[in-house]
């Protein structure tokens, strides 16, 4: 495992730590050295074994993680950090591996980028994750909770109760929930969902899919008969509240 120290030029008020797990070190190297010209504080590791050695050690504030490492494979790797919280994840496939990037989606990563890949599109990818999973979400005006008869959704401190229980959702989840949420009753396509949660203006669609799957898991009571998130066949998908 290697650190990387910040660039003391690009002091921000608050650290962001990054861990990057891939095994090779041409294309680690590439990506730390841009990562670091965010400012951003990042560690690599080049093996499944070593990243979980770290993330043991001090959780990340992101994780940029590519599947085919020796030792503890990606999918490992994801586990083991959605076991200990809500961290962002965003994976390294390989280009056309779909049902890889769909294992890794059901797993909980919040978004994935194939290789090859141009760094300054990942770098633009992980700006985008860490701004929706750190910013809140409550509107200029309205309510900052929602409830839904056991559902209960703080926009503003981003948590989501059912019941008693307090739900553990990755932030691209959080953002679509509560995209939902705040548009009741409107039918949305994958394609539009992808533009307005992901903030992609073309991308895999099935991304949509994965997380609306996850997101029922969670959320409704029966998720083969969902109450809240409903799929209008044909049209997309609505919220019923």
């Amino acid at each position: 495992m290697r650190r990387y120290a910040r660039d003391v030029m690009s002091t921000s008020i608050e650290t962001i730590r990054v861990l990057v797990v891939e095994d090779d070190a041409t294309i680690a190297d590439v990506v730390v050295r841009y990562l670091e010209r965010e400012g951003y504080d990042v560690t690599w590791a080049a093996a499944g074994d070593t990243a979980l050695a770290a993330i043991e050690c001090e959780l990340p504030d992101l994780l940029v993680l590519d599947l085919l490492l020796p030792e503890i494979d990606g999918f490992g790797v994801l586990a083991h950090v959605r076991a200990r919280g809500p961290v962002p994840v965003i994976m390294l496939t390989a280009l056309g591996e779909e049902s890889d990037r769909v294992l890794g989606l059901e797993l909980g990563a919040d978004d994935y980028i194939a290789k090859p890949f141009s760094p300054r599109e990942l770098v633009a990818r992980v700006k985008a994750v860490l701004r929706r999973a750190r910013e809140p979400l409550a509107p200029a005006s309205g309510p900052t909770r929602l409830e839904f008869g056991e559902l209960d959704v703080d926009l503003g401190a981003r948590e989501v109760r059912r019941g008693t229980d307090t739900l553990v959702l990755t932030a691209r989840e959080f953002d679509l929930l509560a995209h939902f949420a705040r548009n009741p009753r409107i039918v949305f396509p994958r394609e539009q969902l992808l533009e307005l949660v992901w903030g992609y203006t073309y991308g895999d669609a099935s991304t949509v899919t994965v997380h609306i799957r996850r997101l029922r898991e969670k959320i409704e009571a029966d998720p083969s008969a969902p109450l809240h998130l409903v799929t209008v066949w044909g049209q997309g998908y609505r919220w019923d509240g």
